[in-house]
């Protein structure tokens, strides 16, 4: 056995075990110790990596990509169960399908769109020096066209959500620059009272316009409703259960 400092290594221990004193660790030490000593060595290089500031704008693109991908998964999985369930037909197995494919879709294009964002960030930054206003905008407008232009019913939520918020943020900062005055009363009575006469009014007349899960809870609500045989379907149950059924 020939300490591995010599120009060939002569002993069969690998050289990520080798001892701090650089002689080679007997074999049947290192059949014991390999394991925990292994994992302990990666562990500790990894945290060590993660303290590295120079390494910090590439970790935390890459943990964003971690908390899109779990957090949505835990926003759509309740909702798509609730609403797969509540509104639609088919088979337990379908209907399983249905919500893990409904999760997976807002799970990975949130992470993606996370990953693009502040991946797109940190170059704008690297290249100019300093955070600017428009850093955020353009990295976003990016990420939203690539992940979010997709045309689907995943996306198609996730937008409608953001919009109404905005639309909120939106005029409360005109209010704090200036641009429209501050109202002398609270203005929520006469946004809510709109908001839900014009939303019944397109339901009523234009149901198309909709959005088709919004119109699924609405015929549920209003239309339903009106229809029913005996006391099962009044108050048991919504619709009259079929042979299949019972």
């Amino acid at each position: 056995m020939e300490c591995c400092t010599t120009a060939t290594f002569q002993c069969d221990t690998p050289f990520w075990l080798v001892c701090a004193a650089c002689i080679c660790v007997p074999s049947a030490l290192v059949k014991v110790m390999a394991g925990p000593d292994l994992i302990k060595t990666l562990l500790y290089t990894v945290n060590n990596l993660l303290q590295q500031d120079k390494y910090r704008a590439a970790l935390a693109v890459v943990k964003g990509f971690r908390n899109g991908a779990v957090y949505g998964a835990k926003i759509r999985a309740p909702h798509a169960l609730v609403m797969t369930f509540l509104f639609r037909s088919g088979s337990l197995k379908d209907k399983l399908k249905a919500i893990l494919k409904a999760t997976y879709t807002h799970s990975r294009n949130l992470a993606c769109f996370v990953f693009t964002y502040k991946g797109l960030q940190a170059v704008q930054e690297k290249i100019q020096g300093k955070t600017l206003q428009s850093h955020s905008f353009l990295a976003a407008c990016v990420g939203g066209w690539l992940v979010f232009g997709d045309n689907n019913n995943i996306n198609s939520q996730i937008n409608m959500y953001l919009l109404s918020r905005i639309l909120f943020a939106l005029s409360r900062l005109a209010v704090e620059k200036g641009f429209i005055p501050q109202p002398k009363r609270d203005p929520f009575p006469l946004f809510a009272t709109l908001v839900w006469g014009i939303v019944l009014w397109l339901f009523e007349y234009y149901p198309h316009t909709l959005q088709p899960s919004l119109q699924s809870s609405m015929n549920y609500l209003y239309h339903d409703s009106n229809v029913w045989h005996d006391i099962s379907d009044f108050l048991i149950y919504n619709k009259p259960r079929t042979a299949a059924q019972k």
